[in-house]
């Protein structure tokens, strides 16, 4: 089974790059699954239902989030009817809408996708997230209901990313990270056969300051006094994810390797695919 986890959408320009790109990107590669991390696609903070309906429309079979998950505000009223939309599964319980869920995907299996945030250097600081996995994972084991399962790790901390794969490594097919929107060069799988990647990047432009206009951060640094808000850059944007194949019998990973299209960074495809 091939399936392509794309980073953080950034803006105008990250989104619109991901709605151009996927449909063609689906057909080429003859992708059965693919998951978009949503959570910066309404000007860099949060994301809307007609923005998560585009988004959709494109190809994307689930959109996952992170801590902009409520930032644009009307989130928090069609998230709980929009099952192909996640939030982090460790916020309280009370908190609307999914943090994972079991999706189908075009070749007719079944795929368990959980949104899971870390605590380290994360704010808002939200429920044990090794816990909450261990709750998802007993629900749906991989190799009983789900015939594979991917978690999109949304944390600062390379430590927490990499301490949570090793947790579950041999219980999914996948641990992707997202949040820092810097593609890393990590991927791997690791020993129990679960693919991992500290960060698969953003999909949005890369000159820029993570995603946005580099003018007003650089400025922070400089001076300590904001004059102004942060804006999502508008230029040509580059679409970073990473591919994973896995396997139809055991459900973990056989290959990954990242997807990089645009300007600015070397362009690749996963070798397998080609």
């Amino acid at each position: 089974m091939r399936l392509l986890f794309l980073g953080d959408m950034v803006g105008r320009s990250g989104r619109t790059a991901v709605w151009e790109r996927l449909p063609g990107l689906i057909s080429d590669l003859k992708l059965d699954f693919v998951i978009v991390n949503g959570e910066n696609a309404a000007g860099g903070f949060g994301i809307t239902e007609e923005i998560l309906q585009q988004t959709l429309n494109a190809g994307a079979d689930v959109v996952t989030t992170g801590n902009h998950v409520w930032d644009q505000k009307e989130a928090l009223m069609f998230a709980p009817h929009q099952e192909r939309f996640l939030r982090p599964a460790n916020f309280p319980q009370g908190t609307p809408g999914h943090g994972s869920g079991m999706f189908q995907a075009k070749n007719g299996a079944s795929i368990l996708v959980a949104n899971i945030m870390g605590r380290v250097f994360m704010h808002p600081e939200l429920d044990d997230p090794f816990h909450a996995a261990e709750q998802i994972l007993e629900a749906a084991p991989l190799g009983h209901q789900a015939d594979a399962a991917v978690i999109d790790f949304h944390a600062e901390a390379t430590s927490e990313k990499m301490c949570f794969a090793h947790f579950v490594d041999g219980r999914v097919s996948m641990v992707v990270g997202t949040h820092t929107h810097q593609p890393t060069g990590d991927h791997q799988i690791l020993n129990a056969g679960t693919a991992y990647m500290t960060d698969a990047g953003m999909c949005g432009d890369y000159d820029s300051s993570l995603g946005f206009d580099k003018e007003e951060p650089l400025n922070r640094f400089l001076s300590k006094v904001p004059k102004g808000r942060f804006e999502a850059a508008g230029g040509p944007a580059t679409v970073c994810g990473v591919g994973v194949e896995i396997s139809d019998r055991t459900g973990l990973a056989e290959k990954v390797a990242p997807l990089r299209l645009g300007p600015r960074l070397e362009e690749t495809v996963p070798a397998f695919w080609a």
